[in-house]
């Protein structure tokens, strides 16, 4: 089964914003964000910046900008130290998809996810969550260490 979505081949995905690509090489480059939460806009066929968050912000604050209901992705800075006392930064993407949210919503998200990611270089890690709990902190700190 095939279907476009408005004159694009379903199997590419969306495209990604020149700005998504730039908002992100300044989370890796620069450590201008924490983190960056990417939406599809569906009417340019295209995954854009919905949010960042500064510095300062917590992993608490990142996971209550993401919607409930909807899907977004995300890259989070987490920054830890070493058993060695090494100061330490991982880049995580996340694919957020709730149970509760449109199956449309769903598709279109999961087929876009591998071309944002091809465009994304310098993800350490990967986390797909349907929930809250796939995504906790704990699981972030496991994963980096």
């Amino acid at each position: 089964m095939s279907f476009r979505i408005r004159g694009q081949n379903a199997s590419s995905g969306m495209g990604v914003a020149d700005h998504s690509k730039h908002t992100f090489l300044e989370l890796k480059r620069k450590k201008v964000y924490r983190y960056v939460i990417f939406k599809i806009d569906e009417k340019k066929t295209e995954v854009v910046v919905e949010k960042t968050g500064g510095p300062a912000e917590s992993y608490d604050d990142f996971t209550a900008s993401l919607p409930e209901n909807d899907c977004r992705y995300a890259v989070y800075d987490f920054d830890f130290v070493t058993s060695e006392n090494c100061q330490k930064s991982k880049i995580f993407f996340i694919s957020w998809s709730p149970e509760t949210s449109r199956i449309r919503a769903k598709m279109l998200y999961a087929i876009s996810k591998d071309r944002l990611r091809r465009e994304l270089d310098g993800v350490h890690y990967e986390i797909q969550a349907t929930d809250p709990t796939e995504m906790d902190l704990e699981v972030i700190r496991d994963r980096a260490h």
